[in-house]
C-alpha cells in the first residue's frame, strides 16, 4: 500500500518516556488471538455508522492502496510498559479517510474494527489528530503479518492498544461505548502521559455514560 517517503528529514531527537515506561530495543510481538491470513481479493475497508451522508463507504485492497500516502515519526507506548521510540510509520492518514467519508455533525467517537471482531474506541478528536495514521509500513518496510499487515492504526499520543492491528474499518458513533480491551478493564482514553492504564483510574467523564 503506497510507497514510503524519504527518511532524510526524520527527526533526530528521541522523546522522553511516559511515566512507568521502559525503553525497548526492537519490537516485541504482542496481540490477543491468532494472526489472520490476508486474502487481498476478499479484503475490504469500511466506514459506516454516523456518516455525513448516511451511507456506508468501502474500499477494496487495491483502492485503499491508491489513497494518499504520508509518513510520521512517532513513538509507540505499550500498556505492558515498553516504549519504542522514533519509528517512522507510513500509510494513509486518518485525515484522508475523514475527508473522503466524513462523519455526521453529531458524531463524537469512533470505533475501530479489526479482524475477528476486535474493536477499540476513540474520541473523534483523537482519531482526527494529524499524526493518526493507518500504517502499512514501518521504517520504510511493509509491516509483517505479526505486526498488523496489511493495516494497523497508529495513534501516537495514546497507548498502543488504541491502535489495533489488522484493521478492517471504522464506525462513527454519536455516543461513546467501550471496545474490546476497554470492556475488560483498560482505561477508556489511554493517555500514556497521564498513565491511564486501567478503568479504575477513570475520572467522571472519561468513560461512556451508564
Amino acid at each position: 500500500m503506497g510507497q514510503p517517503e524519504s527518511r532524510e528529514n526524520r527527526g533526530a531527537e528521541q522523546s522522553e518516556l511516559p511515566p512507568g515506561q521502559r525503553l525497548q530495543r526492537g519490537w516485541p510481538v504482542t496481540h490477543y488471538g491468532p494472526v489472520p491470513k490476508f486474502k487481498p481479493d476478499r479484503w475490504e475497508f469500511r466506514v459506516f455508522g454516523a456518516t455525513a451522508d448516511g451511507e456506508k463507504h468501502c474500499w477494496s485492497h487495491q483502492d485503499f492502496s491508491a489513497l494518499p500516502f504520508s509518513s510520521v515519526v512517532a513513538d509507540l507506548h505499550c500498556v505492558t510498559k515498553f516504549s519504542m521510540l522514533g519509528a517512522e510509520w507510513g500509510g494513509v492518514p486518518a485525515s484522508a479517510i475523514l475527508a473522503l467519508a466524513p462523519p455526521a455533525p453529531d458524531a463524537t467517537h469512533v470505533m475501530v474494527w479489526a479482524e475477528y471482531g476486535f474493536s477499540s474506541n476513540l474520541r473523534l478528536a483523537d482519531f482526527a489528530s494529524e499524526r493518526t495514521l493507518f500504517a502499512t509500513h514501518k521504517d520504510g518496510e511493509l509491516l509483517t503479518a505479526e505486526h498488523g499487515f496489511p493495516l494497523r492504526l497508529v495513534v501516537p499520543h495514546l497507548y498502543a492498544w488504541k491502535g489495533p492491528k489488522w484493521v478492517r474499518g471504522i464506525e462513527y458513533m454519536t455516543a461513546d461505548r467501550r471496545g474490546f480491551w476497554e470492556e475488560r478493564g483498560y482505561h477508556n482514553i489511554g493517555d500514556p502521559w497521564s498513565e491511564q492504564r486501567y478503568s479504575y483510574q477513570e475520572e467522571p467523564g472519561d468513560g461512556p455514560e451508564l
